[in-house]
């Protein structure tokens, strides 16, 4: 696969790199260079970081950073067998826990909830920093869902994290997912204040708790830009969202 010329193989993190001196030089490079891609286009793009991450795994399958950005292309492209294959080479490669929670999503998205499940009450959980034990919170949550098990979904994910004030890189992602169980157990005054709490800590756009919000206050908008509807008889705009009434 083409890769633009401005593409090194440097801009990779420098530990990946030092997995990577393993390799001949020349191999080393051309396995970064096609990470980077991975990286560049997992979130535009997944069907062709896929593409690229096929490519590194082909030259260099041995090395656990390959095996990793093979399953995070796997799964953004809901190959979940394949992801979960990569990861566990990964994993028995590093012998580290970081990777947990995905895995258990992995296995959500094969229909295993239960297994999910399981893994959410593993001792590998308590060897995971704060920020992982946040995902399997949310990775357990999701798979009550799955069963259908909305209250326990509700509670798994009330937690001195959900209740703290201060803003972690995780906050908005569990308020968010928070909110969203509360509303499809019908509670929609609570998952409202939580959908507002979301938008307060969603500081980079990760979650689209904003639109949500607006649908529970029943704000429609419309392109201001389109002048056949926007414009009234004595030629005045329409507002670009009117208030209308909750369900």
């Amino acid at each position: 696969m083409p890769i633009p010329e401005d593409v090194t193989g440097e801009e990779i993190d420098k530990d990946v790199r030092q997995e990577l001196q393993s390799l001949p030089k020349t191999l080393a490079d051309d396995v970064a260079r096609n990470l980077v891609m991975v990286a560049r286009l997992l979130d535009e793009d997944p069907e062709a970081a896929y593409g690229y991450s096929k490519v590194a795994l082909r030259l260099a399958s041995r090395v656990a950073a390959v095996r990793e950005a093979g399953g995070f292309a796997a799964y953004a492209n809901q190959k979940y067998g394949e992801a979960l294959a990569e990861f566990r080479a990964a994993r028995r490669m590093t012998g580290t826990v970081d990777l947990w929670p995905v895995m258990a999503d992995c296995e959500r998205g094969l229909g295993r909830p239960e297994k999910a499940l399981d893994m959410a009450g593993a001792p590998e959980v308590q060897k995971l920093d704060k920020a992982g034990q946040v995902e399997m919170r949310l990775v357990a949550a999701g798979a009550r869902r799955d069963m259908g098990q909305l209250d326990a979904a509700i509670v798994t994910l009330q937690s001195p994290e959900l209740a703290s004030n201060s803003v972690q890189p995780w906050t908005a992602r569990l308020r968010y997912a928070y909110a969203d169980a509360l509303l499809a157990a019908g509670r929609e005054r609570e998952a409202r204040e939580w959908f507002a709490k979301a938008v307060e800590s969603d500081r980079d756009g990760s979650t689209d708790a904003s639109d949500r919000l607006a649908e529970l206050d029943g704000v429609e908008f419309t392109d201001a830009l389109d002048e056949s509807e926007g414009d009234g008889e004595n030629g005045e705009v329409n507002p670009s969202a009117e208030d209308g009434g909750r369900d």
